[in-house]
C-alpha cells in the first residue's frame, strides 16, 4: 500500500466526484460484466478495458486505478422468484449500460471492487478501511457511489434534461397581429431560409447563430434579442404536438417553455388542432411500421463482424441508422478502424472528448465481431427445452460518441427525435473539420454542382459551381400512377371528416422514380433575382446540374412538408426506387454555344439615410484599455464589432495587431468613399467594397483582413458563404474569381448542403485547389438506405437496410437480422456506390 499512500493526494484532486465516466469505456465498448471488467483511473476516473489500461499507464504515470467485475450467474432452478439479486452497492453498478438485463429475476450476481497499483497490479480488495489512508478510502466510496456523467443522456423523458426557462411564465406577447405561415419563411435581415428562428415577443423570424459543424447562419436572432431583450424563440421546423425546441437567449442554452401551445397560438399555430389532426393518421402509419420493420416474418439473426447492432438510448435511431451505413464503407472502415492502434496511441489524455476515438470505438465495436456473438450450442440446447427464446444479440452504445458530437448543437443534444439527413451532414462536417491534413472519408460524398441561372427577360446567363454532399430528389404527387385512386381517396376523406366518422382506408401515391429525377431537372424560379443585364429585378430560373460524380452518392427523398394548419406532414407515398442507376445524362456542359453571359454587376449600393457614427460601448472600451491596449485601437475594436462586447472586439484587436499602420490610426465614422450615381444604377464588383461590420467579424475569428475581403467580395458579402469560401480557398491561393454569384440566391430545393458551399470559383481543374473531388462514371448500385416511420422526423423511428454480401440486412437498433423483403421503395435516404468503368 505504500505506492497508494504516496499517490494519496493525487486521486480526487482536492475535490468531490460529480460524475465519474466510470460505467463507459473511453476507448472500447465492453462493460463491467465482461471478462476483463473495467479500470477506473482514479485521476481522471475514465474506464478503460484490461488491453488499454496499460497504455494509459505508459503515457499518464497515473498508477491507481479501480477494477470493477461483475460476476454474473443464472439462479437455480428451482429459486424462488423475485429474489432480489446481492450486490455489493447500488450506484456505478446500476448505472452501468447492461448488455443484458442482469437485474432481472433470472439472475443473480457479485460486484467485486478492487484498487490495482501499476505496474506491478498489486491488488487491494474493497473495501478495506484498515491499511488504505482515509484520503484514499473517500476517494473510492466517491466512485463507487458516484452517478454516471452519462446517465442523463438517457432521461426517461425530455423534460428530465432540460430545465423550464424562467421567463416562460411571464412572458410578455406584443399584440402586432403578426401570423406564422407553415412554410415560406426567411429571415427578416438576410434572406436566409434555413436554421430560422421564431421570436416568441414579437414574432421576428430571423436565422441563427453560426455553428461549429458549419451549419447555422448569420446570428440575426441573436442580434435581434441584444436589440430587444425579447428572451425566447422556437426553432421552425421542430413544432410537433409533443413540443418545440425552445432556445433562452438570457439563459443561454435549450429550455422548456410549459405555455408553448398559447405562446405559438398567439402567432396562429394551433398545437391541439396539430393534435387531433396527427391522431386521425396514425391508422395509415400501422402498415408503415410493420412493413418497413417486416414485422411478423420470421428474421433470421445475423452474428460476427459488420453484424452487431446499436443501441437505442432513447430517439437515438437516427444516430444509430446513419453510423451503421457509414461504416459499412470501406474509407470509414480504414480511417478509423484500420488505424485503430495509432488513433488510440496519439490520443489525448481525455479520450472521451476526442472524435476520431471515438468514432473508432464505436467502428471497432461493429466491425470486430466481439459484440455480435452467436449463441454457444448448449445455450440454444437450453433454450429449446426451456420453450423460451431469449434475445441473443446485444448490441453496441454510442452514448460516449453521441455526447461528444452533440455538444452545442441546439437539437442533437437534446433527446428528442432528430432528422437523419441533417445528422448525416453534421456528421460529414465533423469528420472534414477532424481530417485536417489526413485522410478524409468524407472525400467520397462530394461532388461538383453547376448551376446555370438564366435571366427571363435577356436570355443571358450565368454558370456557377458550388460543392455539395447529397441530391434532395422532389417526389411530384402529380406523378402519382394511382393518381384517380388518390383523389377518390382524398374526397371520402374529406365527407369523413366533415361527418365526424372514421376516415377510409389510406391509399398509398406510387410515384415512378423517373419522375422523380425529371422534376429534379425541371427549372426552378429563383427568388428576388437581379438581373445584371438589365440591372433591375427580374424574373429568373435555375436549373442544376453533376459537374461531377461522387463515389458514393447520397439521395434524400423530399417527403416532410407541413399542411396549411402547421400539422408536420409526412407524405405517404412509394417511390420505385432502382438497383441500378445511370445519371450520365444528368452531367453538367457548361456555356453552350449561343448563350451570351450575364455581366459581372452587383446590384446597387443603397446607402443609409442616417449616415452618422453609432454610438460606442465606452464601458467596453475602457475594459480593453485597462488591459493595456491604445485606447483609438479599443475604439475601432469595439466599433468594428458592432458593440457586441468585449470578447469578440478582443478577438479583433488580437487579429490587427500587426497591422500598426491601421491600428493606431484614429477612428472615423464610416466613409462612403464611392458616390453611387443614381444614373449608374450598379456598380462593377472589383470596386465594390465589403461591409466593415462583415470584415470585422470575419477577422475577430482570426482570419487576415485582406483574405476576409476576398471572401466577401467573391460570394456577394454572404457571411455564411464567405466562412466557407475561407475554408476553401487557403491563403496563399491567390485567386482571380469570377464573381459569379452576383445573380445567385441561396438554393433551398435541389441539393442539400452539409458545409452550405456556394462558392462560385471551383471548377474540375482546380481540384487540388479547393476540395478534392473523386469524379468518376455516373453509373451506381444501391448498397443502403435509411426509412422512417411516423408522421414527421421530430418523432417516429428509424431503421437501416444494408446490402452486404449480396444479402440485404436489416439494422433495427441492437437487433441484426437478414431481410426477407426489404422495402426498397419506402425508404427516406438511399446510398450507391459507383461502379467500376468495367
Amino acid at each position: 500500500s505504500e505506492s497508494v499512500c504516496n499517490d494519496s493526494e493525487r486521486p480526487l484532486g482536492g475535490g468531490t466526484v460529480q460524475a465519474v465516466l466510470s460505467d463507459l469505456l473511453c476507448v472500447c465498448v465492453g462493460v463491467q460484466e465482461s471478462e476483463g471488467g473495467l479500470y477506473v483511473c482514479m485521476n481522471t476516473f475514465l474506464g478503460f478495458g484490461r488491453e488499454h489500461v496499460e497504455r494509459h499507464y505508459r503515457k499518464t504515470g497515473q498508477s491507481v486505478y479501480m477494477h470493477l467485475k461483475r460476476h454474473v450467474k443464472e439462479k437455480a432452478t428451482g429459486a424462488a422468484g423475485g429474489a432480489v439479486p446481492r450486490r455489493r452497492n447500488g450506484k456505478v453498478f446500476l448505472d452501468l449500460e447492461l448488455n443484458r438485463d442482469f437485474n432481472g429475476e433470472d439472475y443473480e450476481y457479485e460486484d467485486e471492487a478492487k484498487l490495482v497499483i501499476f505496474p506491478d497490479h498489486f491488488e487491494i480488495p474493497l473495501p478495506n478501511i484498515e491499511e488504505l489512508p482515509a484520503l484514499v478510502t473517500i476517494a473510492c466510496d466517491a466512485v463507487l457511489n458516484a452517478p454516471s456523467a452519462y446517465k442523463k443522456q438517457e432521461p426517461e423523458s425530455w423534460e428530465e434534461e432540460i430545465q423550464v426557462s424562467r421567463h416562460a411564465r411571464s412572458l410578455r406577447q406584443l399584440d402586432n397581429g403578426v401570423r406564422i405561415p407553415p412554410s415560406g419563411w426567411k429571415c427578416q435581415k438576410c434572406e436566409m431560409r434555413e436554421n430560422l428562428w421564431l421570436n416568441l415577443t414579437d414574432g421576428s423570424v430571423l436565422c441563427g447563430k453560426w455553428f461549429f459543424d458549419g451549419s447555422g447562419g448569420n446570428g440575426h436572432a441573436l442580434e435581434h434579442y441584444r436589440e430587444t431583450n425579447y428572451p425566447l424563440a422556437v426553432k421552425l421546423g421542430t413544432i410537433t404536438p409533443d413540443g418545440a425546441d425552445v432556445y433562452s437567449f438570457e439563459e443561454e442554452e435549450a429550455v422548456l417553455d410549459p405555455h408553448i401551445s398559447d405562446h405559438l397560438s398567439h402567432f396562429g399555430i394551433d398545437m391541439l388542432q396539430m393534435q387531433r389532426r396527427v391522431n386521425n393518421n396514425a391508422r395509415s402509419r400501422l402498415n408503415e411500421w410493420e412493413v418497413i420493420q417486416e414485422s411478423g416474418m420470421k428474421l433470421k439473426a445475423v452474428f460476427g463482424s459488420g453484424y452487431t447492432g446499436i443501441k437505442n438510448l432513447g430517439n437515438t435511431c437516427y444516430l444509430g441508422t446513419v453510423m451503421q451505413v457509414l461504416f459499412s464503407i470501406p474509407d470509414f472502415q480504414r480511417m478509423y478502424v484500420g488505424n485503430l492502434q495509432r488513433i488510440f496511441d496519439y490520443s489525448p489524455l481525455d479520450p472521451s472528448q476526442d472524435f476520431a476515438t471515438q468514432m473508432a470505438k464505436l467502428g471497432h465495436g461493429l466491425l470486430s465481431g466481439q459484440y455480435a456473438k452467436p449463441p454457444m450450442k448448449s445455450e440454444l440446447i437450453e433454450q429449446v427445452m426451456k420453450e423460451e427464446h431469449k434475445q441473443q444479440q446485444k448490441g453496441v452504445s454510442p452514448r460516449m460518441l453521441k455526447a461528444l458530437v452533440s455538444r452545442g448543437h441546439p437539437e442533437f443534444s437534446s433527446n428528442r427525435q432528430q432528422d437523419a439527413h441533417e445528422f448525416l451532414l453534421h456528421i460529414i462536417n465533423l469528420v472534414e473539420r477532424n481530417s485536417a491534413g489526413s485522410e478524409n472519408p468524407s472525400d467520397v460524398f462530394r461532388f461538383l454542382v453547376e448551376e446555370r441561372i438564366q435571366c427571363c427577360q435577356s436570355r443571358r446567363v450565368r454558370y456557377a459551381q458550388r460543392v455539395d454532399y447529397c441530391i434532395q430528389l422532389p417526389a411530384p404527387i402529380e406523378s402519382a400512377t394511382n393518381r384517380e385512386e388518390l383523389l377518390a381517396y382524398e374526397a371520402k376523406r374529406k365527407e369523413a371528416e366533415e361527418n365526424m366518422c372514421a376516415p377510409p382506408e389510406p391509399v398509398r401515391a406510387r410515384i415512378p422514380f423517373t419522375a422523380c429525377l425529371q422534376a429534379f431537372m425541371e427549372p426552378e424560379n429563383v427568388p428576388d433575382f437581379w438581373s445584371s443585364a438589365l440591372q433591375a429585378k427580374s424574373a429568373g430560373v435555375k436549373t442544376s446540374r453533376f459537374a461531377s460524380f461522387p463515389e458514393y452518392l447520397v439521395m434524400q427523398i423530399k417527403k416532410f412538408t407541413f399542411g396549411v394548419d402547421w400539422v408536420p406532414k409526412k407524405i405517404d407515398l412509394a417511390i420505385d426506387v432502382p438497383d441500378f442507376l445511370d445519371l450520365s445524362r444528368m452531367r453538367a456542359t457548361g456555356l453552350q454555344a449561343g448563350e451570351e453571359e450575364l455581366p459581372d454587376l452587383m446590384p446597387p449600393i443603397v446607402l443609409p439615410e442616417d449616415t452618422r457614427a453609432p454610438e460606442i460601448d465606452e464601458a467596453a472600451v475602457m475594459q480593453l484599455a485597462e488591459m493595456g491596449f491604445p485606447l483609438e485601437a479599443c475604439r475601432k475594436a469595439v466599433y468594428y464589432t458592432g458593440n457586441m462586447g468585449p470578447e469578440m472586439a478582443f478577438n479583433w484587436i488580437i487579429a490587427h495587431m500587426e497591422e500598426p499602420d491601421d491600428f493606431y490610426r484614429p477612428l472615423f465614422g464610416p466613409q462612403y468613399t464611392d458616390t453611387i450615381d443614381s444614373t449608374m444604377g450598379a456598380t462593377s464588383l472589383s470596386t465594390n467594397s465589403p461591409p466593415e461590420e462583415s470584415i470585422a467579424i470575419l477577422t475577430s475569428m482570426g482570419f487576415p483582413r485582406t483574405h476576409s475581403i476576398q471572401a466577401l467580395k467573391a460570394t456577394n458579402n454572404n457571411l455564411e458563404r464567405a466562412l466557407d469560401w475561407i475554408f476553401t480557398h487557403p491563403e496563399e491561393e491567390e485567386s482571380d474569381a469570377l464573381s459569379d454569384m452576383a445573380d445567385t440566391e441561396p438554393n433551398d430545393n435541389a441539393f442539400s448542403n452539409a458545409n452550405s458551399h456556394s462558392d462560385s470559383t471551383l471548377s474540375p481543374d482546380r481540384d487540388m485547389m479547393g476540395p478534392r473531388i473523386k469524379d468518376g462514371p455516373g453509373r451506381y448500385e444501391l448498397f443502403a438506405f435509411i426509412s422512417h416511420m411516423g408522421p414527421s422526423t421530430m418523432s417516429g423511428h428509424y431503421v437501416c437496410h444494408i446490402k452486404k454480401e449480396g444479402r440485404w440486412v436489416i439494422y433495427n437498433d441492437h437487433k441484426v437480422c437478414l431481410s426477407e423483403r426489404p422495402p426498397k421503395d419506402l425508404g427516406y435516404i438511399y446510398f450507391y456506390h459507383r461502379l467500376s468503368s468495367s
